[in-house]
């Protein structure tokens, strides 16, 4: 009879070969519970559905899993203002756009060709390494024609 290895999801795999990061079953779960939703989570809000497949898991342990991801840029630390941080899995080139009225946070893309320093008056020795654009949208008063 032959044995065959355990088939884990592609999120697994990436989380386990990434170097210097020690694979645990919070951090795995951590992850998992980020690529499952993509609702831009705060770390409330990860502790929360971790807690219903490890009941015994910490706050304090779901921000060093945050933490440790964020470091190791699996996932990127989403910030506006001065509200909680949220967690995007998420690493294309791309905006966070916030609803002020349900304070729903979704990834806008650029459209195709787009170049952002197409549009920046950038000093010549510098090029950009990182993009972080967070925008807050609200609707459009309704008119009151007929």
């Amino acid at each position: 009879m032959s044995v065959h290895p355990k088939k884990h999801p592609v999120w697994y795999e990436t989380l386990r070969s990434t170097a210097g990061l020690r694979l645990t079953r919070q951090r795995s779960e951590v992850y998992r519970v980020l690529l499952e939703t993509r609702d831009h989570p705060t770390a409330a809000l990860v502790y929360e559905r971790v807690r219903k497949r490890m009941p015994s898991i910490s706050l304090a342990t779901i921000y060093n899993c945050l933490e440790a991801l964020v470091e190791k840029k699996l996932v990127n630390q989403v910030n506006f203002d001065r509200k909680p941080a949220r967690y995007c899995p998420n690493l294309t080139e791309h905006v966070h756009l916030m609803d002020e009225t349900t304070g729903a946070v979704t990834d806008i893309t650029f459209k195709n060709g787009f170049c952002i320093e197409s549009v920046l008056d950038l000093p010549q020795d510098l090029e950009i390494s990182q993009v972080e654009i967070c925008i807050r949208a609200r609707r459009k008063p309704r008119s009151g024609r007929g």
